[in-house]
């Protein structure tokens, strides 16, 4: 039995087959008055979108952290860390989720980036990515300044699970990489939560910004970026990382990266493996492509490391999802980075008696992006993604994140 997946998917088909992947939102960004005085216990609505703002303490501490509603880096103390709680939505208790927050601000000034993981809850490396590079920093050394973000959905990391639970009308699961810029006064936690971080922690505080994810639970992807490189700033940053593939799309409206970008903050998001894992051959990688991305904005200083001109890096604009027809146990007949050709059998599914009920091929030339770690599959579920290159690709693609 066989499959055709060199028919491309509806993109509304695909977002009910596979749970995996990213669809798109809108979300008002609420207007907002001016900020409290430091030390207010009840924080006033946030800045108008691109309004600068005034650092806003809660005058609560969280074991011997500083809690704040909203942050302007330009009133920490310069060329030292900093660690912070961010006051993200309240919650049915009455309480409020909190999000972990460093700043390396250096002792000079200069450009400012932002470094966001945990967007999905079960993307440990990426979470030790950013942690790796803040721990190389030294602000006394530093032109500028290094926001870390670690754990944006903090009720999905809880559960080492990729998306929020939402308790605000009954049980449900939300995609918080859906929700951006998101809305503070929004139907929905996730949808109020990316909108006070967006307006008042990450957008006032970036010119550049990186979110980092890894593949979901249940699949896995090869260490790659995402980004569209008809932006230079964007293509300039893609290329400073030692990867063997690059996917050159904007993708969906409703990730984080692209919210950026549609505010004029030149944005990208790294995928560095598996889900629920530190793999630290990846995380190496993409640690040393972020410090060169610092050194190209001015923040550190010292030479580059390895970049994208030292390794074979693929370029695709399109991603080939292969989804099983069958229910069974999958057998990969591929491996992460392989090339692959059109007709070429990339996978097959066994039933219980061990016969062979399906074979996968794939419908273009390119390399394998991601797989299915889990051993067995149901009908709709993502087994490979192809990553190749279509004339005339539209923006907007699914892909594996």
């Amino acid at each position: 039995m066989s499959n055709t997946p060199n028919q491309r998917l509806d993109r509304r088909d695909f977002m009910i087959a596979s749970a995996a992947m990213i669809g798109a939102s809108t979300g008002l960004v609420a207007e907002a008055g001016p900020a409290a005085a430091q030390g207010s216990t009840s924080p006033a609505a946030g800045p108008a979108p691109g309004a600068p703002s005034a650092t806003v303490y809660t005058g609560d501490v969280i074991e011997g952290r500083k809690v704040v509603s909203a942050l302007d880096i330009g009133d920490l103390e310069p060329g030292r860390k900093h660690l912070l709680y961010f006051q993200g939505v309240e919650m049915p208790s009455g309480q409020h989720w909190y999000v972990s927050v460093i700043v390396a601000r250096g002792a000079k000034p200069g450009k400012r980036v932002v470094l966001v993981s945990g967007v999905h809850g079960d993307e440990m490396s990426s979470v030790h990515t950013v942690q790796s590079v803040m721990n190389q920093l030294d602000p006394a050394q530093m032109s500028g300044t290094v926001m870390a973000v670690t754990d944006v959905s903090r009720p999905a990391m809880e559960g080492m699970q990729r998306r929020w639970p939402n308790a605000g009308r009954g049980a449900d699961l939300i995609d918080m990489n859906r929700e951006w810029p998101g809305n503070e006064n929004g139907l929905s936690a996730p949808s109020r939560h990316a909108g006070l971080l967006f307006n008042r922690l990450l957008r006032p505080n970036a010119d550049a910004a990186i979110d980092f994810h890894t593949g979901t639970t249940g699949f896995e992807v090869t260490a790659f970026n995402i980004g569209g490189m008809d932006v230079p700033e964007v293509k300039a940053m893609l290329e400073l990382y030692p990867v063997g593939q690059i996917f050159d799309n904007h993708v969906y409206p409703g990730v984080l990266h692209n919210a950026f970008m549609d505010v004029g903050i030149p944005a990208f998001t790294p995928e560095i493996g598996a889900a629920r894992v530190l793999d630290h051959e990846m995380i190496a990688l993409f640690v040393e492509g972020t410090m060169n991305v610092l050194k190209h904005h001015g923040i550190v200083a010292g030479p580059m490391g390895r970049t994208g001109k030292d390794v074979r890096v693929f370029v695709g604009n399109s991603a080939l999802p292969i989804l099983a027809t069958e229910g069974g146990i999958v057998e990969h007949l591929v491996r992460l980075n392989d090339r692959v050709e059109p007709g070429q059998k990339v996978a097959i599914q066994r039933n219980s008696f061990g016969e062979v009920v399906a074979e996968y091929t794939s419908g273009v030339a390119g390399e394998v992006t991601g797989q299915r770690s889990d051993a067995m599959a149901e009908p709709g579920n993502p087994l490979v993604f192809i990553l190749f290159h279509m004339d005339g690709a539209d923006r907007g693609e699914i892909y594996p994140e």
